[in-house]
């Protein structure tokens, strides 16, 4: 499915895609929470850029572990333990591959949404990025079981999680600064659910090349 070429190549659209996208989920949060999610998240994956040239050649766990180190380090508010932690679980459980084939990439995903429950204390309903990402994984397993190709499950997955972001818009946050709003977080969509959702599309866009 991939190589560890590709997983950076992966690496480096998601930090375009957050780059890109930078003003729009800090006006996201700036509505429900402390208003630097797109400039913070912009921030590590800019440090996860500079350190991808020595990395490249490495397996693609310790690539993925150190860009979740390096997230934890240059991120600050939640995102960066959270998508940090995502990214290091998702890294030791492909330890030593320098192919993943797409059993590979459900493992991936299904940790580093173990991950996020862990240090995030959060189950999905709480309007946080767990309404975006688990939906997507149980999109893309159930396609997969199905016998879509890679490609069809995640446009699948992809429109899970932008189902997921939508619905964050009709909870109450529970979780983090937002959920000081109470009642009046209702009718935003979580910046967390969203920034997630981002990462699921450039997936798709990488199977599609």
């Amino acid at each position: 499915m991939a190589d560890h070429k590709k997983v950076v190549r992966i690496i480096e659209k998601i930090a375009e895609k957050i780059h890109e996208n930078r003003q729009f989920l800090t006006d996201l949060d700036a509505a429900i929470g402390d208003g630097d999610h797109g400039i913070n998240l912009d921030r590590g994956f800019q440090a996860v850029i500079e350190k991808l040239p020595g990395i490249q050649e490495k397996d693609i766990g310790f690539i993925l572990k150190t860009v979740g180190m390096t997230l934890v380090s240059t991120v600050g508010g939640a995102s960066g333990p959270l998508y940090g932690t995502a990214f290091m679980k998702a890294g030791a459980a492909v330890n030593g591959k320098v192919e993943l084939e797409v059993s590979d990439l459900l493992t991936i995903i299904d940790e580093a949404v173990k991950g996020i429950k862990m240090r995030g204390k959060a189950k999905r309903g709480e309007k946080t990025m767990l309404d975006a990402i688990e939906p997507a994984y149980e999109a893309l397993c159930k396609a997969l079981e199905k016998g879509s190709t890679l490609k069809d499950a995640l446009i699948q997955a992809e429109n899970a999680a932008k189902e997921g972001v939508e619905y964050t818009k009709t909870i109450i946050a529970t979780k983090g600064r937002a959920s000081y709003l109470g009642e009046r977080s209702i009718g935003h969509q979580d910046p967390g659910a969203t920034s997630s959702m981002m990462i699921f599309t450039v997936l798709k866009e990488s199977c599609e090349d």
